[in-house]
Formats: structure tokens, C-alpha cells, sequence
């Protein structure tokens, strides 16, 4: 596996140990970072986390809800971006 085809990056605190996982959000353009809240299934190619990833942002407009299932990114009818509805593949983090 390429370094480059990740699309999961383990996410290390600055005094050491494991903060949690990022991943790249095609309809925020930022990263989402899953701590030990959520089960993922270690895969860093094909990632699956549970439960889903709401992000809230005091704008319902900017508000960003989905589950991430084999790599995929499913967008949630709450989601308040032009990606709401859809499911789309992750693309790769560095």
C-alpha cells in the first residue's frame, strides 16, 4: 500500500499516544478527526467508522453529517452542503 493512497492518517497527540484518525472531507475541504468515540475497522484504505460524524458548525448552512462505510462517504439529508444526499468516495489524505 502506498503512503499516498491512504485514506485514513493516524492523528498522534503532541505529548504522545494515539489522538484519534483523520480523515479528508470532500464537502467541508477540511479534515474530521475520530477519536475513541467511534469503532473503526483499522482499515486505512477502505475505513469504516461507526457511529456517524456530525460536525457542527453554528451555521446550519456549514453543517456536515455523514457515515463513513468501505471508503465511501455518505452524506445525511441534515447535512447543509451541496454533497447532502450523496455518497461519494474518500479521497486521500496526506
Amino acid at each position: 500500500m502506498a503512503d499516498d493512497d491512504k485514506k485514513v492518517v493516524l492523528w498522534l497527540k503532541p505529548e504522545g499516544g494515539t489522538h484519534g484518525y483523520m480523515i479528508f472531507c470532500p464537502a467541508c475541504q477540511t479534515g474530521h478527526l475520530f477519536d475513541s468515540r467511534w469503532t473503526f475497522n483499522g482499515d486505512f484504505m477502505k475505513p469504516t467508522f461507526r457511529a456517524s460524524m456530525l460536525v457542527l458548525r453554528g451555521d446550519p448552512k456549514r453543517q456536515c453529517h455523514s457515515f463513513v462505510t468501505d471508503g465511501m462517504i455518505e452524506f445525511l439529508g441534515d447535512c447543509g452542503h451541496e454533497l447532502r444526499g450523496q455518497t461519494v468516495p474518500l479521497e486521500a489524505i496526506y
